[in-house]
């Protein structure tokens, strides 16, 4: 299996949340399809969709307080769960949580630093 190389100078939220997305086909058509979010940083996001969707494709990420505007910059099939679609924010778009939670929202790091507490507390 084909490894993503992760390119992010944000940390990444993992989170699960759906969106609605829209787009313009290389035919110029407007779509509109339904993702859903996967993780999220301040400079971009990770979308499972049912299909694939151009790299460079401009995207409007609805949500329940707004939208972000980003750029696909990779489109990896994943079985037959579907598409895992990269999108990096343009322009001064940039996610914060006060602006948008999603439904479920994970730090990983605090699971790393939960775990080492755990660990230290267990060994003494």
């Amino acid at each position: 299996m084909e490894r993503m190389q992760d390119r992010r100078t944000k940390p990444r939220m993992l989170c699960a949340d759906l969106v609605d997305v829209e787009y313009q086909d290389q035919a110029g058509k407007e779509q509109q399809i339904t993702a859903n979010l996967d993780d999220i940083s301040t400079n971009g996001v990770c979308l499972q969709t049912e299909e694939p969707i151009e790299i460079g494709t401009r995207l409007q990420i609805k949500h329940s307080r707004g939208q972000f505007a980003g750029d696909v910059r990779y489109c990896k099939f994943i079985t037959d769960a579907g598409y895992f679609l990269g999108v990096e924010f343009v322009g001064d778009c940039q996610w914060t949580r006060k602006q948008f939670k999603p439904m479920h929202l994970l730090d990983p790091r605090r699971l790393v630093e939960r775990s080492l507490e755990r660990a230290t507390k267990d060994a003494g």
